[in-house]
């Protein structure tokens, strides 16, 4: 196995523990999984396209694996990966992502359901899965399954116990809007940046009321600040503004502020769209505890959004997650850490300027350019 594999890739999935039985054993656990993964990269969306990519490259993956008994079968593959812990894939892959990257700016935790994972037959619903985006390294930097009688509240504090998070801005939709979650994040020595949720009444109409009753000469002064941009291209008009308060005499008024660990301020962000003729305006309220100023915010708040772009988008139609119907034992679970890894390792290959959807197919017609992806 040559070196570089050995730093990248063993020195983490390596340790992973493998559930077979050892006697008999044909395929050794690493190469299975690296060729799952670079076959993910390449364009294969299931275990029957896995094999026939190993197949038809077997000679480039001798060059890295020993591969005694050659490429493993589809029911190998869907076999080893319906048994392989989750938890321990998940962890090796977060482990990964934190020796290959310093990670810093916004984080954003936002979950995404895998739709066709469920069997109805046995009762099983469909897994739904929570992710942390870097935004400004391009990077998954890991992910845990929201337990079937759960939900994210439970799934967030798992994932944030797993990374480092010191210096950077956590953002996180209404469903983490939770003190527990914000006093985790500060501890972990980071910020928070939540949406808040309606159905928390008074901390909902607290906020509300103090932008409400803020009159635009407030903005002007200590304590106060506001921001704008406008995008403009295809047709599409669209304005964000967002308002900040900080003064702490405003924010004495929020009945539930000392449970808020380190709360430094409230942001209002509102949006209009214009598209073709159209009017639309949606407006949202959020807690911060970093001092920063209203365009930070915005941005901070952007950032999020974009997770839906580069995340789920991209799971979905570059990587047909949603069409995948895996659904024995932790097959799903771990194809979803396997997509996840792909998706890191294109958008850390930059030497072309192609899309994701045209880096796979690049990778699974040119090997150096595969070797570049795995091995960048």
């Amino acid at each position: 196995m040559s070196q570089q594999l050995s730093d990248s890739f063993v020195q983490h999935f390596g340790t992973i523990e493998d559930p077979r039985r050892q006697a008999g054993l044909r395929h050794q656990l690493v190469e299975v999984m690296f060729i799952a993964i670079c076959a993910i990269i390449a364009g294969a969306d299931d275990w029957v396209a896995i094999e026939r990519f190993g197949q038809a490259k077997e000679s480039w993956f001798q060059k890295f694996l020993p591969l005694k008994h050659g490429i493993p079968s589809h029911d190998t593959f869907g076999d080893v990966f319906s048994v392989l812990d989750p938890e321990q894939f998940a962890e090796a892959f977060i482990g990964w992502m934190q020796m290959i990257a310093t990670v810093s700016g916004v984080i954003a935790l936002d979950g995404k359901t895998v739709r066709r994972s469920f069997d109805k037959a046995l009762g099983k619903a469909a897994i739904h899965m929570v992710s942390a985006w870097s935004a400004e390294n391009r990077l998954i930097l890991g992910q845990v399954k929201v337990d079937d009688k759960s939900n994210e509240i439970t799934a967030l504090p798992q994932l944030l116990a797993l990374l480092v998070i010191k210096g950077c801005l956590v953002t996180i939709d209404a469903m983490g809007c939770q003190t527990e979650i914000a006093e985790q994040i500060v501890a972990q020595g980071g910020d928070y940046l939540l949406a808040v949720k309606k159905n928390q009444k008074y901390l909902y109409e607290d906020v509300a009321h103090l932008f409400k009753h803020a009159v635009p000469e407030n903005f002007n002064a200590e304590g106060f600040d506001e921001a704008r941009t406008v995008d403009k291209q295809h047709g599409r008009l669209e304005i964000r503004h967002c308002q900040l308060i900080s003064e702490p005499e405003w924010l004495d008024y929020l009945r539930s502020r000392h449970n808020w660990k380190g709360l430094h301020s409230v942001v209002k962000i509102w949006t209009e769209r214009q598209v073709s003729g159209k009017k639309s305006c949606e407006s949202r309220y959020y807690l911060c505890s970093r001092a920063a100023s209203a365009a930070d915010l915005l941005a901070g708040v952007r950032a999020h959004w974009g997770v839906e772009n580069n995340v789920h988008w991209v799971l979905d139609v570059v990587f047909a997650e949603d069409a995948s119907r895996t659904r024995t034992g932790h097959g799903q679970q771990n194809l979803a850490t396997m997509r996840r890894i792909a998706i890191n390792m294109l958008n850390q290959e930059q030497s072309r300027k192609e899309s994701l959807k045209g880096k796979r197919q690049l990778a699974g017609w040119d090997e150096t350019y595969l070797e570049r992806i795995v091995f960048s």
